[in-house]
């Protein structure tokens, strides 16, 4: 950019401030932000003016207050070189800086959350076939995933700093685009701050057979209140567990089925079977979550051996669908872990205080419970995408809601 650009340009947004167009706010700040105005041959006015207006557009929000202070002292550092220096404006710019940073520091005290004293940090204790997997690598998928979803351009972070303007109908303009998912923070701490659920290979839920994924295939029929797995065989529908003949025409409604890939992701330690060698290494893991899945009603229930031990007289689990299932074409149940359940085997509870650290926790196993929306034939979810999470949350003995006004009244 020239000289005669720079000042062109600056011309530009200084009438677009006369305007008091919501547009000024972003471009004057990324002006400022990436050229060196002294550099372009601006004069100190020049300078002093656009950075003054540029801090008097940002919006009255304490958050945005951090960059409204440090243009409010670049001009008060620019004011001796120009005209305007006079003693009560170095008076009114320094009251100014004076008022903002008093406002910060009453945002950055209000938004402390100190750590209890004394509070201990409860242990979530996991079993699992792929620790490895499901502990590290799954939750660096997870974060890149949203990362690379949500995040913002450049131009959408300088906008979310203005808004105080009156607006207009400008859908097209992209210098005023704010509204995205990731600029909102409980949007965002949703899927950064829980423990993510996925798995290594895709898979697909459909309501007809055609095109499976090549690892392996199940079939359910399901309905509200009624599941029963099947399988196929000589061109008929037979029962999963004893072969027996069903008159069933594969384009019945309440058929599902589950297909799985091999393993997609490159970080995934593939090994072969213990039970069958012959199957490719790719292929062992998906055809063993591929076995254990079940069905619950109209959900296909995904079983990744997957065991959460925790303290239930503190700490409860709410299992929850990814926010982001629909977009594959599926929706996901959701469920609080408040104790072991009493469904299992008496061994298994027999064995639940072999060891000193299980005295005093639950268990619980963490399943993904997928169901196809009404009207949605096929669903598929590629490999290393969020499919559940995990949210330790507080026992229901632990808290209670209480109404402010009866508090105020006290």
């Amino acid at each position: 950019m020239t000289e005669q650009e720079a000042r062109s340009y600056l011309n530009y947004l200084l009438t677009l401030n006369l305007r008091r167009e919501e547009a000024f706010g972003p471009l004057a700040m990324a002006f400022i932000k990436e050229q060196d105005l002294s550099q372009l041959g601006l004069l100190a006015d020049e300078q002093f003016t656009i950075i003054m207006a540029t801090a008097q557009a940002f919006a009255e929000e304490p958050k945005r207050y951090t960059l409204k202070l440090e243009l409010l002292q670049k001009a008060r550092h620019l004011l001796p070189q120009t005209r305007y220096h006079d003693p009560e404006l170095i008076q009114e710019l320094d009251l100014s800086i004076q008022k903002t940073q008093a406002d910060l520091g009453i945002y950055n005290e209000a938004m402390k959350t100190p750590r209890p004293q004394g509070l201990d940090r409860q242990r979530l204790i996991v079993e699992t076939d792929i620790p490895d997997y499901f502990l590290d690598i799954a939750q660096k998928r997870a974060s890149a995933y949203y990362q690379n979803k949500f995040r913002l351009s450049k131009e959408a972070k300088t906008a979310q700093h203005f808004g105080g303007t009156p607006k207009k109908f400008e859908p097209d303009n992209s210098t005023v685009h704010k509204e995205f998912p990731g600029a909102c923070a409980p949007f965002m701490s949703v899927r950064t701050n829980g423990f993510h659920m996925m798995l290594p290979f895709d898979v697909k839920i459909s309501k007809n057979p055609a095109d499976p994924l090549d690892a392996g295939v199940r079939i359910f029929y399901g309905k509200m209140g009624y599941s029963f797995p099947l399988r196929y065989e000589m061109g008929k529908l037979c029962s999963y567990h004893d072969g027996q003949v069903l008159d069933i025409p594969l384009d019945d409604p309440n058929l599902v089925f589950v297909s799985v890939s091999g393993i997609k992701d490159p970080e995934f330690n593939a090994q072969s079977s213990q039970t069958d060698p012959a199957i490719p290494p790719e292929f062992a893991y998906p055809l063993a979550v591929l076995e254990h899945t079940g069905s619950l009603g109209p959900y296909i229930q995904i079983s990744c051996n997957f065991k959460v031990w925790f303290d239930a007289s503190l700490v409860s689990l709410l299992i929850q669908g990814a926010p982001d299932l629909y977009e594959y074409g599926l929706q996901g149940g959701a469920g609080l872990m408040t104790r072991s359940y009493a469904s299992d085997k008496v061994s298994t509870y027999g064995q639940s205080f072999n060891q000193p650290w299980q005295q005093g926790l639950s268990f619980n196993f963490v399943n993904l419970h997928l169901q196809l929306p009404p009207g949605t034939e096929t669903g598929f979810i590629p490999h290393s995408t969020p499919i559940f999470t995990v949210f330790p949350v507080l026992n229901r003995q632990g808290y209670r809601f209480e109404n402010r006004a009866d508090l105020d009244s006290q």
